[in-house]
């Protein structure tokens, strides 16, 4: 009678435990680098709210129209940077000759510390006789 001989094994080879090993760490730095990419636009999500927040809050302080005037101011504001541009509107309108109101373009630039900026441009009326 012969004894058919099996192999029976006990567990993986060496080479098995090494490929394992290698797609595992693949597929962990693979997820590392969507978390970064993730924590990237969550940070720069955050950056543009406060810089938001910070343009319309200088807006909603702008002076009432008759006490707008042409201009530059600059200034800070909960960390962030601010600018503020106020200048005749470019062109000149055939009505706005007739208007008691001349329209002014405003513009208003954030800076975070980090360098991301942001800007609002606005058009705002103003009295003649306020210039």
């Amino acid at each position: 009678m012969r004894f058919k001989r099996r192999r029976y094994r006990d567990g993986f080879t060496l080479i098995e435990v090494v490929v394992t090993l290698a797609v595992i760490a693949a597929v962990l730095l693979s997820i590392g680098s969507l978390v970064t990419v993730a924590v990237r636009g969550a940070h720069s999500l955050d950056d543009h709210i406060v810089l938001v927040e910070t343009a319309r809050a200088i807006e909603s302080a702008l002076p009432n129209r008759d006490n707008l005037k042409p201009g530059t101011s600059s200034g800070e504001r909960d960390g962030q940077l601010w600018r503020l541009d106020v200048r005749p509107f470019p062109g000149a309108l055939d009505a706005q000759e007739r208007s008691a109101w001349v329209p002014l373009n405003v513009a208003i630039t954030v800076q975070t510390p980090g360098g991301t900026t942001y800007r609002i441009d606005t058009v705002r009326l103003a009295r003649k006789s306020a210039q």
